[in-house]
């Protein structure tokens, strides 16, 4: 018998479950707000709980928006690991079994319409219950290739959400039939950026052109190094906003006071940049960035020219294959291996910043990538699927 059953037809109740890295909480709290905004145009809010690790980032975003949580005990099952972690291995296989008894119950009390999964293995306790339990099921993958909890899940996904179109082909026609290619949801703020505001919070030159470095929000040492490496120089053709990360914040800094006078007045360095990062963006002619899921959907959905250095350890080599797919396609330029450089570096920017149809060029074939209606279509497709569910009762 079916969950949905005796679920109250004029509220919709879900639960949302993905973390681990912002890579998965951001596009779950993103769909969680745009479905909040579409359903309160119908005067209803959904009812909502989100199910994670007691310690995971998901936990953090879902208490400062108010959004009830839930912890369960899962495991992760590392694929090439070292000593150390074929360890944790052995002990997350016996911890498995209990988050899955969890996750049924609590799909059992809770009693969904539907259950939406971003990723991470926390997702795969609560993707099975559903299952179980015959619940709705829509699974989004973030990535180019799936991830292994998405492989497993797949298998059980009433709806395969995808954010690219190229992850068709890393399907099995059978679960084909059930994928839709949504994209991965962007925050609304990311896509109205200010130009204006993003140079006068950093008090820069309008007349220069900006180029934004970042690592993400923990840094790069890798960027950081190849940055400094060529900092003297580069900042003869632009002015530079970096955010470095926490841990080379004061090797940063020491590097910016011994920049030469006449261009030292260029460079911003900061750990973090806040709320002024979509004014940032709108205000940059080029970005320097790692090619995760998160930062590639923001710099598709704006059509940013960007230079992409992947991080070389990254799960299943995604950040590599993301950055290597579209600089097949012309719409980044990518820096790996031997060419992850401060000369590369250096080499790369000053050609795009000399080269505004190149730059033009990238830009327009990002934006074929980039969907920044991604959090409305997955809305859609939570919609579509308990409305068809309904009509079956």
């Amino acid at each position: 018998m079916s969950l949905y059953s005796t679920q109250r037809l004029h509220t919709l109740r879900m639960i949302v479950t993905g973390g681990g890295t912002g890579g998965h909480t951001y596009p779950a709290l993103t769909t969680i707000n745009a479905l909040q905004v579409r359903l309160a145009e119908t005067g209803t809010a959904p009812e909502l709980l989100w199910v994670g690790v007691a310690d995971g980032l998901e936990a953090k975003i879902a208490n400062r928006n108010n959004i009830p949580f839930r912890a369960i005990t899962t495991g992760k099952l590392r694929r090439s690991p070292n000593p150390r972690e074929l360890a944790r291995n052995v002990v997350d296989a016996f911890r498995i079994p209990l988050g899955i008894a969890q996750a049924a119950l609590t799909v059992a009390r809770t009693r969904p319409a539907v259950v939406l999964s971003t990723g991470g293995f926390v997702s795969v306790p609560i993707g099975l219950a559903a299952a179980l339990f015959r619940v709705p099921y829509l699974m989004h993958e973030q990535t180019l290739s799936l991830g292994l909890a998405n492989r497993i899940l797949a298998r059980v996904a009433t709806r395969i959400l995808l954010s690219h179109e190229a992850s068709l082909d890393h399907l099995s026609p059978r679960v084909r039939r059930r994928a839709v290619v949504t994209g991965n949801p962007v925050r609304p703020a990311v896509l109205n950026g200010n130009p204006t505001k993003g140079l006068a919070a950093y008090n820069l030159d309008p007349s220069v052109p900006l180029v934004l470095v970042t690592g993400g929000a923990s840094g790069a040492q890798q960027i950081n190094r190849m940055l400094a490496g060529t900092l003297p120089d580069l900042l003869q053709h632009c002015q530079v906003v970096h955010q470095c990360g926490s841990l080379s914040y004061t090797e940063m800094q020491q590097i910016a006071h011994r920049l030469p006078t006449q261009v030292a007045h260029r460079y911003r360095v900061v750990d973090f940049i806040h709320d002024e990062l979509p004014d940032l963006l709108a205000a940059a002619a080029i970005v320097v960035a790692r090619s995760g899921a998160g930062t590639v959907a923001e710099l598709t959905a704006l059509g940013k020219a960007s230079i992409l250095i992947p991080y070389p350890v990254s799960a299943g080599d995604e950040q590599r294959i993301t950055a290597r797919h579209l600089a097949k396609e012309g719409a980044a330029v990518m820096l790996d291996g031997d060419q992850a450089t401060p000369d590369h570096l250096h080499t790369a920017i000053t050609n795009l910043l000399a080269d505004s149809h190149r730059r033009t060029a990238i830009s327009q074939a990002a934006t074929v990538y980039g969907r920044p209606d991604a959090a409305a279509r997955v809305v859609t497709e939570i919609l579509t699927v308990t409305a068809c569910q309904g009509r079956r009762q």
